[in-house]
């Protein structure tokens, strides 16, 4: 199995400093600040907001997975993974919310809802992310 790295560089101060993360494939190399955590309507990224691109993108491909096995074939499994701070000594992620949609010849919902637990529950950042205190899931059929 591969490793990957990433990488958080932060100069400066809490609110008056500013920071970069980046990927090892140099894919990535984006700035951030305490604005763009932490107030609204601030143009850039943050950890949480690639938390959950990373753990959309993983589900739809856990997803993928268990539905080619079951033989059901996905045309494309659409994830969003909405995160949520709290703050109880300090900052952390209270919830996340996983919506997909899915598009799969011939798969019911009731499959879909079997899975979509599973990959739930089995995709790598899941299990990286064990400590979350909810985690909600809405899986949806494309045209349904």
């Amino acid at each position: 199995m591969a490793n990957n790295t990433g990488t958080g560089v932060w100069e400066g101060g809490l609110k008056d400093g500013k920071g970069t993360v980046s990927t090892q494939s140099g894919t990535l190399d984006v700035r951030y600040s305490f604005g763009t955590r932490f107030e609204e309507d601030v143009t850039g990224t943050n950890p949480e907001e690639l938390v959950g691109a990373a753990h959309a993108g993983c589900f739809s491909m856990f997803l993928s997975s268990l539905l080619e096995g079951a033989g059901k074939k996905a045309t494309s499994v659409r994830t969003q993974a909405k995160v949520h701070l709290g703050q109880e000594n300090g900052p952390f992620i209270r919830k996340i919310d996983l919506t997909t949609q899915v598009e799969a010849p011939g798969l019911s919902d009731d499959e879909l809802q079997e899975l979509a637990q599973k990959a739930k529950e089995g995709c790598p950042i899941s299990r990286a992310l064990a400590s979350v205190p909810e985690m909600t899931l809405k899986a949806t059929l494309k045209g349904a």
